[in-house]
């Protein structure tokens, strides 16, 4: 490989690497500027945008959000929970990616994965306390998971298709 190939190459992975960082913060600002509001979140929608878009460079935008999530919010039980659930969101998406890209399909999943969040988030407290500590977190945080599960829905069903039309309108249809 010649210099300058290497030089374009260095500079289109630098950009790859600010636009996956810009993605990470993205994700930490949307879902401080909903703070206030319940379960209500975007971090759902543009985790399964972002598995679509960038396939396994999403986990660097999720390893990215994990880490400002702790530094900023304390690392405690809930952040080793989010070690591992933002995870298992992009495994479903990239295992149903290459077969199902319909918004209510997406939509759906956002749904589901919003009803299942707090078991989900219940496993560091099962080693930290047994079984009923977390079966006890996990049943006081139901109402918040229906909350996050019909939020996630009506979000995803909404937004998903005018952002993923606008990202391939500008990028066009494959970042992978």
């Amino acid at each position: 490989m010649k210099g300058s190939e290497r030089g374009v190459s260095g500079v289109r992975r630098a950009r790859e690497i600010v636009r996956l960082g810009l993605c990470a913060a993205l994700l930490f600002v949307l879902k401080a500027a909903l703070a206030p509001l319940p379960n209500i979140e975007a971090v759902t929608l543009l985790v399964i945008l972002y598995t679509l878009w960038f396939g396994r460079g999403a986990l660097l935008i999720l390893c990215l959000f994990v880490t400002l999530e702790g530094a900023v919010y304390g690392f405690h039980l809930w952040w080793i929970a989010y070690l591992y659930v933002w995870a298992v969101l992009w495994l479903a998406v990239t295992l149903a990616g290459r077969r199902e890209r319909s918004t209510l399909f997406w939509a759906a999943l956002g749904g589901i994965f919003g009803l299942s969040f707090g078991f989900l988030c219940s496993f560091p407290y099962l080693a930290a306390g047994g079984i009923h500590t977390m079966l006890g977190w996990w049943a006081a945080g139901i109402p918040f998971d229906l909350i996050h599960g019909f939020a996630n829905f009506a979000l995803i069903l909404v937004l998903f298709s005018p952002l993923d039309s606008l990202w391939k309108r500008v990028n066009g249809p494959k970042t992978k």
